[in-house]
């Protein structure tokens, strides 16, 4: 068995360790909300129609599907 001290001095570098990759990774977080904030506000204010365009798009798409649904039901060949 390793002598006392060192098991010591190994303990608290990995605890100095896990701390600074804690501290790393909780900034880095803070840091990618800010920019996500911060990119939502700026397509707030420009004004951009973006959500509703792809409602739109998903919208005629459903549609397509169910023209294609109902004539497979009705026994149209694609």
């Amino acid at each position: 068995m390793p002598p006392v001290e060192s098991l010591l001095v190994l303990s608290t570098a990995s605890l100095a360790g896990i701390g600074l990759v804690a501290g790393f990774a909780a900034w880095a977080w803070a840091g990618w909300l800010r920019l996500r904030a911060e990119e939502l506000r700026a397509r707030h204010d420009s004004g951009h129609d973006l959500p509703a365009i792809g409602q739109r798009i998903d919208l005629a798409d459903l549609k397509e599907r169910i023209r294609k649904l109902e004539a497979i039901a009705a026994g149209v060949d694609f």
